[in-house]
């Protein structure tokens, strides 16, 4: 017998035997090398997991049928008859407790509120049940859990609707803080705007913008952010209108961080000097949209806010904003501004980022208002939804005189044409279908400002350009592809609950508003309002 040792290492062993008796020899080699050994590992990798998870499949489900484990493997891989009549049970089962057949299927649901699905498991393993018991149990267990997954995202759209009702506690100490130095201080109490600048405030060669506001720092950042981005700011002049327990810390913010170059007027609803008459109608007005809001608010109490087509507009139902005085009183505009003709609208939770000028330059081809209705979404898409979000269309005054498909103009950012507006009496329009409403049971459209005014204003609106306003950024944070699109436009609106000066506010969008806050205020800092 000979060995032979291959140098390069030992990858082949040759054992030679020569027998004296023959004449020749016979050489026996064997070779292990990679290629051979990497295949068969890697395919056996891959087939015992399978074999392991099948064996221990059919051990657990057939347990009760077969009278050893072995038997269950043994028939399992061989793929024989009783492994496809339990394919076949199985399969039975599972669409009888799909279409809630059975004599029994009231008792399955009964017993199916086991929560967790090892606990089914094992009490149908120790129990030795049947398949179809198995299939029908786990059914209720699903729909039991699919329930309270949807109650659950009610309750969190509910909870997330309520968090926007509150004053935050530093928003309430800025007021306070405000007030205190409007009684010690004597430039907070200075009169705005000053006295050089009071022939602008009826000047129509100057650009007017209207805010109607109760939030001290929102109407910071809006007026900061217009004149941050205005290539003329000394034509701005803005004119904030709140209510009276507001204009002492509003007066106050603004006397002590004038805004350079613009002027600004504040004033309180308890300076106007009305007539009787439009008083009475404010107050009519009024009374009809809490009668609305409290009819639809108890409906949905009384559902306990679970009965099916619960969304984020029945929710609105439940937001101050639907009482809001100020929020009412943009439709008496031009009641509130009777020496000016052309105004600029704002709401306070807007952030400016481009000059704004051309918009009282623009031409509305004899309409009252100028809004973004097209979208910036896309074809067929509505930035502010459709009609029939807002109206009922069950009724023929809604459904003969309105499409349910048309997009609606949106609040926020407009151009108000205040001498066409007296012309065509949309005041008085509006007030026509409060009344309406009432007439009707109050179900013409759902509480809000937005709804009557989409009637009034029928036939007087020209679109403008969609860049001008991009809103709902308090509904929902952007999308990565539209991040270059909040870039672009003019205005951002954060309409929705999310404020950003709220907690539940998005944090990807919280910047665009905060770098227009003047942190450096000692209020600000006082209060600890902090981006």
């Amino acid at each position: 017998m000979k060995f032979y040792i291959s140098t390069t290492g030992i990858k082949r062993v040759t054992i030679s035997t020569t027998n004296s008796s023959a004449k020749g020899s016979t050489v026996a080699t064997r070779r292990i090398t990679r290629r051979t050994f990497l295949p068969v590992v890697l395919l056996l990798s891959i087939v015992l997991p399978f074999l392991f998870v099948r064996i221990a499949f059919l051990v657990l489900e057939s347990a009760s049928a077969c009278n050893s484990a072995l038997d269950c493997i043994g028939w399992g891989l061989l793929g024989g008859s009783e492994a496809s009549l339990l394919r076949e049970e199985l399969t039975r089962a599972l669409m009888e407790a799909k279409e809630g057949r059975g004599t029994n299927d009231g008792d399955y649901r009964t017993e199916g509120s086991t929560e967790s699905f090892n606990v089914l498991v094992n009490e149908m393993t120790s129990n030795q049940q049947d398949i179809k018991t198995f299939a029908f149990r786990t059914k209720a267990m699903l729909s039991m859990m699919e329930l309270k997954v949807q109650s659950a995202r009610e309750q969190e759209s509910i909870n997330w609707h309520l968090a926007s009702h509150g004053v935050p506690k530093s928003l309430h100490c800025l007021c306070l803080k405000l007030a205190e130095e409007y009684a010690v201080n004597a430039m907070a109490r200075s009169h705005l705007p000053p006295p050089e600048y009071v022939s602008r405030l009826t000047d129509p060669s100057f650009h007017h913008v209207v805010l109607l506001t109760d939030n001290v720092l929102a109407a910071s950042v809006v007026i900061s952010s217009t004149v941050q981005h205005s290539a003329n700011p000394e034509k701005l002049v803005f004119h904030i209108v709140t209510d009276k327990k507001t204009y002492i810390p509003m007066n106050a913010w603004f006397a002590i961080n004038p805004i350079k170059s613009a002027a600004v007027e504040v004033k309180g609803l308890h300076q106007y000097d009305w007539s009787h008459e439009v008083n009475v109608h404010v107050k009519e007005m009024l009374e009809i949209h809490r009668l609305i809001w409290s009819h639809y608010n108890d409906n949905l109490r009384n559902a306990n806010f679970q009965h099916e087509g619960v969304n984020r507009r029945s929710l609105e139902a439940l937001t101050p904003s639907c009482l809001s005085l100020l929020n009412h009183l943009r439709i008496y505009i031009p009641e509130l501004f009777p020496d000016l003709n052309k105004i600029v609208f704002l709401d306070e939770d807007v952030v400016v980022q481009h000059d704004m000028s051309s918009l009282w330059e623009l031409d509305l081809n004899k309409k009252v208002v100028g809004a973004v209705v097209d979208s910036w979404c896309g074809d067929n898409c509505c930035p502010g939804k459709k009609y029939k979000d807002y109206l009922n269309f069950s009724y023929p005054i809604i459904s003969s005189n309105f499409d349910h498909d048309r997009c609606v103009w949106l609040y926020g950012v407009n151009v108000f044409d205040l001498e066409a507006w007296r012309r065509v009496k949309i005041t008085t329009n509006y007030h026509k279908w409060l009344k309406h409403n009432l007439n009707f049971g109050m179900e013409l459209w759902q509480p809000g400002v937005h709804p009557p005014a989409l009637l009034a204003f029928e036939g007087q609106v020209h679109p403008i350009d969609p860049s001008w306003h991009v809103g709902g950024l308090g509904y929902r944070p952007p999308q990565a592809h539209n991040i270059k699109m909040l870039g672009d436009a003019a205005v951002l609106h954060f309409s929705g609950p999310a404020k950003p000066w709220l907690d539940i506010g998005f944090p990807e969008l919280r910047s665009l508003w905060n770098r227009h806050v003047n942190f450096s205020d000692k209020f600000i800092r006082k209060c600890r309002i902090l981006g």
